[in-house]
């Protein structure tokens, strides 16, 4: 019984990289039948406490040294308009700066708030894992 058929053999290839690529489109659009462990709740919860406060800072200060860099060029370029020109762009580049100065402690200010919001519910989730 040496000879075998072509019909009566079997060949597998296995790739796990090819399996891995499948599950992963598979699970995109598949419907999240299983509930988020607690632990990936926990991971969650934690980082998006510092979100909405860097979004908040970055916006300002990106837009605070915006600002400023108008009021050099009211002081450095547009100089040739008048000292009218140069005085608003001394006042100009001061609000930037104050924005500049006031992004951190916004940051600050807006992650504390948020880390009390969620505070019961990462205690919560703790207290469950550690047990």
């Amino acid at each position: 019984m040496e000879n075998k058929n072509s019909q009566d053999t079997f060949n597998y290839t296995y790739s796990a990289r090819e399996q891995k690529e499948i599950q992963n489109i598979r699970n995109k659009y598949s419907a999240p039948a299983e509930q988020e462990d607690n632990l990936e709740r926990l991971r969650r919860l934690d980082a998006g406490v510092t979100q909405k406060g860097t979004v908040v800072s970055l916006v300002i200060g990106i837009l605070s040294t915006t600002v400023l860099g108008v009021g050099m060029c009211c002081c450095m370029v547009w100089d040739d308009l008048g000292m009218w020109m140069f005085a608003l762009g001394i006042l100009v580049g001061v609000i930037g700066i104050i924005g500049i100065c006031l992004a951190y402690p916004l940051y600050m200010r807006i992650t504390k708030k948020e880390r009390e919001k969620i505070a019961p519910e990462i205690l919560r989730l703790t207290d469950q894992l550690m047990k």
